[in-house]
This record gives structure tokens, C-alpha cells and sequence, in this order.
């Protein structure tokens, strides 16, 4: 009898962990710092969303993301990618909170790998739709974010495709971004939007000073001491899983991310909202 209620309780905390780990969503805060920051720019805060996935959280319509959002009361928001799942006919989810949070904040958009697999209707649906809200669409592109006189850049590239299908990286992945990355000027701040991190040594040999990806989940589940377990590319414990990793003076940010694509559970790794401030020294 003992077993059973030992197993039972076993069993009822687990499922409890699994609900929350996929139903609640907390704010993960982070501080850069640099003197290329303009000082217009000091306490700048950017919120990064990432692998949505065009998912439900607690509260009617994603009430529970929004209020978090609204309470940080960010400059910009940035969406990284894998905002909808590649077999999905429905995108009112996701839509649905892309419409609220532009009426309010000035938001970025770079597309993911689930993107890139979508029929093309749509997509062109999707882009149709954020174009729409106002919401701009960095597409292997740049955008000088202005205050008052000063300004920061922003790049979006899109990854293509045949680099997320390997476990060896290609070797002309800096010829693919450096089509765009070339032009960025050591003088300037500049942040890129990949949604890929697993290039960040490659970002990193342009003058890109931020760099805020998404696309591995937090390795779903996450271990004490161990980190991140799967990468999409079913690779264990993936290099960039989540939080801040630097190379010299260039910074990688890596969001968890908010949902999940199927089939897929979270462990230990609840979804996140990044609320990025920056600093100027």
C-alpha cells in the first residue's frame, strides 16, 4: 500500500511539473553592457520572443504573455522565429497576439525553420498579416532604431534552410550571411536577429556586437549542472541552449523559448519571455 501511494505521489508531482513546465511562462531578465551602446540608449529595453509555436498559455487569449509583457514596458519587441509550426492550417493564435502587442509596442520579425516550411500561400498569409499590423519584417535586412539623435542597428537574416537539416555545419555559412553582415560598421551598435545560435562563431567574426536567437528549446529538457539535453537537430546538450555566452566582446543571448513543436514536452525548462536592458558604460 505504501508503494502505491509513494508511486502515485510519485507520479502526481511529476505531471504537475510537466503542466507547469508547459502552461506557465515566466520573464528572464538580462543586462548588456558595452560603451558602444549610444547613452540615448542606456536602460533601452528590447523583449524577445521566440518559438511561440502558436500556442495556448493560461489566460483567455494569452492574457498571462501579454500582462507580462506590459509590466516590463519594453522600448521594442523582437520575434525570433518559429512563431507558428510548420503543419499548421490556423495561424490565429499566434496572429492574435502579434495584432494586440503591435497596437502598443513597435515590433521586429525574422522567420524560423517552421516558417521556411510552410506552404508558400502561407506564409505570404502570415507576412500579409503582420505587414498589416505594422510589424516589420527583416528579411536578410537592417534597421537604424532611432532616439533622438542617436540611433542602434538591427539585421535580420534568414538561415536558409539546408543549415538546421545537418549535425555537421556547412562550410559556406559565412559566404550565405556575409551577403548582409559585411556591411555592418565597427563603429555602430549592432544587434542581429538569427534565429539559429549554433552559428555564433560565424556572427561573431562580422562586427555584430548582440546577437538574440532562439530555435533549441532550452534542449527541452533541461538537467541540474548538465543543462539543455536535445537539440532540434537531435544533438545532446547542444553548445547554445539558453541564457548569455560571449566571444571576446561579442554576446550571443539564447531564449528557451514559449512553445513547443509536436510531438514535444518540456522538463525542468518552463517557457520564457526575455526582457533584455541594455547598458551604456
Amino acid at each position: 500500500m505504501i508503494k502505491k501511494l509513494l508511486a502515485l505521489s510519485g507520479f502526481a508531482l511529476i505531471s504537475t511539473l510537466i503542466y507547469l513546465d508547459n502552461k506557465m511562462i515566466k520573464v528572464s531578465k538580462y543586462e548588456i553592457r558595452s560603451d558602444k551602446i549610444p547613452k540615448e540608449f542606456n536602460e533601452f529595453k528590447i523583449i524577445q520572443l521566440s518559438d511561440f509555436h502558436d500556442y495556448n498559455f493560461i489566460g483567455e487569449d494569452n492574457s498571462q504573455v501579454i500582462k507580462k509583457i506590459n509590466i516590463e514596458c519594453p522600448n521594442i519587441i523582437v520575434m525570433t522565429g518559429d512563431m507558428v509550426n510548420k503543419y499548421d492550417k490556423d495561424f490565429s493564435v499566434f496572429l492574435k497576439l502579434a495584432e494586440t502587442l503591435s497596437k502598443t509596442y513597435k515590433i521586429y520579425y525574422i522567420i524560423g525553420n517552421h516558417e521556411q516550411r510552410l506552404k508558400k500561400n502561407d506564409l505570404d498569409f502570415i507576412i500579409k498579416k503582420l505587414n498589416e499590423f505594422n510589424i516589420t519584417i527583416l528579411n536578410d535586412e537592417k534597421i537604424a532604431v532611432k532616439v533622438e539623435d542617436s540611433y542602434l542597428n538591427i539585421y535580420g537574416i534568414n538561415v536558409p534552410l539546408s543549415f538546421y537539416k545537418t549535425r555537421n555545419k556547412p562550410s559556406n555559412i559565412e559566404a550565405v550571411i556575409g551577403k548582409l553582415l559585411k556591411k555592418c560598421s565597427a563603429e555602430e551598435y549592432n544587434i542581429l536577429l538569427a534565429h539559429n545560435p549554433l552559428y555564433f562563431e560565424t556572427y561573431a567574426r562580422f562586427n555584430i556586437d548582440l546577437v538574440l536567437s532562439g530555435h533549441v528549446h532550452g534542449g527541452m529538457i533541461r538537467l541540474p549542472f548538465l543543462g539543455g539535453v536535445l537539440s532540434p537537430e537531435r544533438k545532446f546538450f547542444p553548445k547554445y541552449s539558453s541564457g548569455v555566452y560571449k566571444l571576446g566582446d561579442k554576446k550571443l543571448v539564447v531564449s528557451r523559448g514559449m512553445g513547443h513543436s509536436k510531438p514535444g514536452i518540456r522538463l525542468l525548462n518552463m517557457p520564457e519571455i526575455l526582457s533584455i536592458t541594455l547598458r551604456n558604460e
